[in-house]
């Protein structure tokens, strides 16, 4: 008996009907009002354009070359994730916004009242526009930290710590702008 349902079902999804209708059913289906991506991020077809500004850094600890890199990371994310084009002016959708804190502080105290630990923070305020639909639009600071040994100089940690950091808040940054669960 299972033999026969095998067979039976396997010549039911390999028969040359089965194939164009499922792929007609696929391309009908294709017209709805919002665009998906694999990266889950939802997108009004509308929209066609991104811009990106850089984001100037505001903290009272400023590190040269966060801003670009910050900027770039978030460039990156948009053109991996969306099949929007960038442009100089203010795009459909766009970002804009500064670094308002960079900071090392102590965490937790040892029995001999040192740091144990010290707390590595940057914060990002962002303003996302979005002119096509501007209830999705949003000003928000996205802070994120990471902890590390205070038997280490930051400056050991600061390169690897920073790079995990910024991934972090230029995902969250992406994820409220296009990904709207």
């Amino acid at each position: 008996m299972v033999s026969i349902c095998r067979y039976i079902y396997s010549q039911l999804f390999l028969s040359p009907v089965i194939i164009p209708v499922f792929a007609f059913l696929a391309l009908a289906d294709s017209g709805c009002t919002v665009s998906y991506s694999m990266s889950g991020a939802s997108i009004s077809p509308d929209v066609k354009t991104i811009s990106v500004e850089y984001f100037q850094n505001r903290a009272n600890l400023v590190q040269p070359g966060l801003s670009q890199y910050i900027t770039n990371e978030l460039m990156d994310k948009c053109r991996a994730q969306t099949n929007l084009n960038f442009v100089n002016e203010a795009g459909d959708v766009s970002f804009e916004g500064e670094i308002t804190d960079y900071r090392t502080e102590p965490l937790t105290v040892s029995g001999d009242a040192r740091a144990a630990m010290n707390r590595f923070t940057i914060a990002v305020r962002v303003k996302f526009i979005n002119v096509i639909e501007p209830d999705f639009s949003y000003e928000q600071t996205f802070t994120r930290y990471e902890d590390y040994d205070s038997a280490k100089e930051l400056s050991q940690v600061e390169q690897e710590l920073s790079e995990k950091i910024v991934e972090q808040i230029v995902e969250d940054i992406f994820n409220r702008a296009f990904v709207n669960w």
